[in-house]
């Protein structure tokens, strides 16, 4: 839902624009999120250290409190049109990087001011399942004895997982973003959209 969101964009744009970005956004929230499974639940590990349940259901509501903010704001950037996204291009990279912004597009801040927005949000996601994983939790519980290089190259492999998952998301999303029926919903469908995110977001925060 939160790559959703934050893929919503302009009705007039076209469908190789709507599908480069959410390709883009799945990709970089993707890397966000399994980076900081793999770098966090390793680290736990290799230290020996461990994280109280408490940071497990904060990390769920930060989830839930992220989802009903990108419902709001994609709601308030539909009705004021202060939410925005372009492509830029960073020194020599060969490829061009989307961006989201906030404020006005005639007031663009310097490429120097670019945020990284989906790769933050998508590691701030992560949160709630790194307890889950610094435990082994989704390998079972048979690993006790398993040697700490094994366990460490177990974690890689879940998070590379994880941006395999996240970036056939985005794949699929980024057809259903330039097919027709979606292209001629134009903003209702970008406010439904925000609303479902609100929505799930209130869910996720009540079941935390």
């Amino acid at each position: 839902m939160a790559i959703a969101a934050l893929s919503v964009g302009g009705a007039a744009e076209t469908a190789a624009v709507q599908r480069a970005r959410a390709l883009s956004i799945a990709f970089r929230f993707a890397c966000g999120h399994a980076l900081l499974l793999a770098i966090g639940a390793g680290g736990l590990l290799a230290l020996g250290w461990s994280l109280p349940l408490m940071f497990e259901r904060a990390g769920e509501i930060v989830g839930g409190v992220l989802l009903i903010g990108l419902g709001l704001v994609g709601i308030w950037g539909l009705r004021a049109g202060r939410v925005y996204g372009h492509t830029h291009q960073h020194g020599g990279e060969p490829a061009a990087h989307w961006h989201l912004h906030l404020g006005r597009p005639e007031r663009h801040p310097l490429a120097a001011a670019h945020s990284h927005l989906p790769t933050i949000i998508g590691a701030a996601f992560a949160l709630s399942s790194l307890r889950a994983l610094a435990t082994l939790a989704p390998f079972g519980g048979t690993l006790g004895d398993t040697p700490l290089p094994t366990l460490l190259a177990l974690i890689v492999v879940f998070g590379v997982g994880i941006l395999l998952s996240m970036s056939l998301f985005g794949i699929a999303f980024a057809r259903l973003m330039s097919a027709a029926a979606a292209a001629r919903l134009g903003q209702a469908a970008g406010l439904l959209m925000a609303l479902t995110s609100i929505v799930l977001g209130v869910l996720w925060i009540a079941t935390a």
